[in-house]
């Protein structure tokens, strides 16, 4: 899963990646048009927008990234712990407002149920072939029997279970593990090996064939 931080305070956007990143694949903007480069570069799963940046109004973004990426989950962090702008956000299409100061833990579940209400409707376990997913201690059993995933391989079974009988380029693969660190990757081998890796620990576990290779597409999760 990835984040957008967008937080031109620098000491706390990289507090929140700190905490965050262990569970996430976190990227930073600390200004209003990285912000906009940003979401129309990539795309992100939840949006941490704060409403004051320093060129730019943060509601505005809001309208930008809903237009043009409305799959994105929008959680508004501010200190303008104002009822108006806080309306005024969920107006415009954010999913959850969080005033400042806050305590990380409680960011981290925000976040946490606003991913599962987007794409689970709002469960913790979700199923694939025989595999069972926790999102919330982000296990994966395969009939009951507990397999140990990195990481990576665990964000990238999600993304392929997320987008189920969908065809995912190597590109597509490679930036949502890799954010924007993919455009300087000369190929995209890392994303083979972590497919064969996921795939031998999910097998080797009784696990179906879910995972198919299609030769110069990508790959698709696909349990026929």
């Amino acid at each position: 899963m990835k984040l957008l931080i967008v937080e031109d305070e620098k000491t706390l956007s990289d507090s929140v990646i700190k905490y965050l990143g262990k569970d996430y694949l976190c990227e930073q903007a600390f200004t209003f048009h990285e912000a906009v480069e940003k979401s129309e570069m990539y795309e992100y799963d939840c949006i941490l927008l704060d409403l004051m940046l320093p060129d730019g109004n943060g509601l505005d973004i809001l309208s930008h990234i809903k237009n043009n990426s409305p799959q994105a989950g929008i959680i508004i962090i501010s200190a303008k712990d104002s009822v108006n702008d806080k309306v005024e956000g969920l107006k415009l299409g954010a999913d959850d407002y969080i005033a400042k100061p806050f305590s990380l833990p409680e960011l981290s579940m925000r976040i946490y149920a606003l991913i599962r209400r987007k794409n689970f409707a709002n469960n913790n376990i979700t199923k694939a072939g025989n595999i069972t997913i926790d999102l919330l201690s982000r296990t994966v059993t395969v009939a009951d029997k507990k397999i140990e995933l990195t990481k990576t391989e665990f964000e990238l079974l999600f993304f392929l279970v997320e987008n189920k009988n969908k065809v995912i380029s190597k590109s597509s693969m490679a930036e949502h593990l890799s954010g924007d660190m993919a455009d300087m990757m000369d190929n995209y081998n890392f994303v083979y090996a972590h497919i064969k890796n996921l795939k031998a620990k999910l097998m080797s576990a009784g696990a179906g064939d879910y995972i198919k290779t299609l030769y110069g597409s990508g790959y698709k999760w696909d349990e026929k």
